[in-house]
């Protein structure tokens, strides 16, 4: 498998896992567990966010993000259809690029204003294993509302199908 069909499956397989996981937050109670469920969205909006300014960064465009996460948290509802649209986006554009891109060092600034600099091939795995890190995190929060989290498994997914 080359790196760019690796990193094509990976992207994949997050949407998937992201959808399983917006699944799992409708079942929260957010009027009997509030903070959770405010936790909980807030790092899946965090993760959303962080796709977008490397989007942003990946394809040289300006973001409009001064943070890592939004002032207000968007409802379940917009979320999903945000993440829905971003995985999208990744999904797509991921078999787009040449070794060579995959390679190419980028230039850019994080939002506390630090300079960075990372090829898209960096940029693309850490989008998957920040998202992975973070859907860890929430499934706790899940199971310490008695919501079994769903199984964000690698090697699960693949063997699904």
């Amino acid at each position: 498998m080359s790196q760019s069909t690796l990193l094509h499956t990976l992207f994949q397989y997050k949407s998937w896992a992201n959808q399983e996981l917006i699944t799992a937050l409708r079942q929260i109670d957010a009027q009997a567990h509030p903070k959770s469920y405010r936790l909980a969205v807030r790092l899946l909006n965090h993760t959303h966010v962080v796709d977008c300014i490397f989007a942003a960064h990946l394809t040289g465009a300006t973001h409009s993000y001064e943070a890592t996460n939004t002032v207000e948290t968007p409802s379940i509802d917009e979320l999903a259809a945000a993440l829905d649209e971003m995985d999208g986006w990744l999904i797509h554009y991921v078999p787009t690029l040449t070794p060579e891109q995959l390679s190419e060092k980028i230039e850019f600034t994080f939002t506390d204003g630090k300079a960075g600099r990372m090829s898209r091939e960096e940029m693309l795995a850490h989008l998957v294993t920040h998202g992975n890190y973070h859907r860890g995190a929430i499934g706790r929060i899940l199971s310490e509302m008695s919501i079994t989290p769903p199984r964000d498994i690698f090697t699960g997914w693949l063997h699904r199908g």
